[in-house]
């Protein structure tokens, strides 16, 4: 495999933001019926803002992987997002994992999102990520799908075995699943420690554990491995006074609410340090070193 020809370019890394709401997130989805959702407080609005300040105080670019139920809500903060500079990508209709779908049901899940986030931006979507990183093993058609929908890159493996989710086997950086299409797939960042591999992404990993992990981990992938790191959050995050959900179970509730209010300082320190770009650029320069899984 190739590497960068430069050793001493900056490589510029993936930042994103899966746009979803408090009570759409994976760990409630079995707490909160998505028919309660009309019922119950918005704040993604005012969470995207603090979030769209937080990258203007660094200049950096960003995906916003967005749910098209949060968009047709929003379609005045979509545009601000994609007037600021920012790619407006899918994260489907209403956080449906993949899994729990056929291909009928998925193709119309991922049409709908995208006809709605296009209405509203006037841009054009060709990313997608899938809620709760739910492409693995089981959903070999998903990659057929996207490409037969025009998407250029997915960013929807976690390649890591974990209780919520994860493909353990898929390669740690980006890949074209099909071998006559050049859609890829840009994993998100998993670390080697002590030969395993780490999930070191973002999301509540970054949350949780102390911030000198996250820069370890970031380093080793730009540094030893000379690959873009893949980051994610989500706009709830930075919200330490968002409701409480008295039902869910004790875990998803210590790995939601966990460190809400330190969430911005890491955030902030963390785009300062490195350097970030949107998925859609990062997907341009990876495609040239993406491996084959038809190899």
């Amino acid at each position: 495999m190739a590497v960068l020809t430069v050793p001493s370019r900056k490589i510029v890394n993936g930042l994103s933001v899966d746009v979803e709401d408090w009570f759409q997130v994976g760990a409630f989805e079995n707490v909160i019926a998505r028919d309660s959702w009309e019922r119950l407080p918005l704040r993604v609005a005012d969470n995207v803002l603090r979030v769209l300040d937080l990258f203007a105080e660094a200049d950096a670019r960003a995906t916003f992987f967005t749910l098209g139920w949060v968009a047709q809500r929003n379609p005045e903060l979509m545009r601000r997002i994609a007037d600021a500079g920012h790619e407006i990508a899918s994260h489907g209709w209403d956080h449906a994992r993949v899994h729990t779908l056929d291909r009928k049901s998925f193709g119309e899940d991922i049409a709908r999102a995208r006809k709605v986030l296009e209405d509203v931006t006037g841009t054009q979507v060709t990313g997608y990520r899938a809620p709760s990183f739910s492409i693995d093993q089981r959903t070999p058609w998903v990659y057929m799908e996207l490409a037969e929908q025009g998407y250029a890159y997915s960013s929807s493996v976690a390649p890591v075995a974990h209780d919520h989710y994860g493909w353990r086997e898929a390669p740690r950086f980006a890949f074209q699943p099909l071998a006559w299409s050049p859609l890829i797939e840009l994993p998100v960042t998993t670390a080697m420690l002590g030969g395993k591999r780490v999930a070191a992404g973002g999301g509540g990993f970054f949350r949780v554990l102390p911030y000198a992990f996250s820069r370890w981990a970031i380093r080793q992938v730009n540094r030893t491995e000379r690959r873009p790191a893949v980051f994610y959050f989500h706009p709830w995050e930075v919200d330490p006074e968002q409701p409480r959900v008295p039902g869910a179970p004790m875990r998803s509730k210590l790995r939601h609410y966990t460190n809400l209010d330190k969430m911005a300082g890491k955030l902030r320190a963390l785009v300062h340090e490195f350097e970030w770009g949107r998925m859609d650029m990062v997907a341009h320069r990876e495609a040239s070193r993406a491996t084959s899984l038809a190899a």
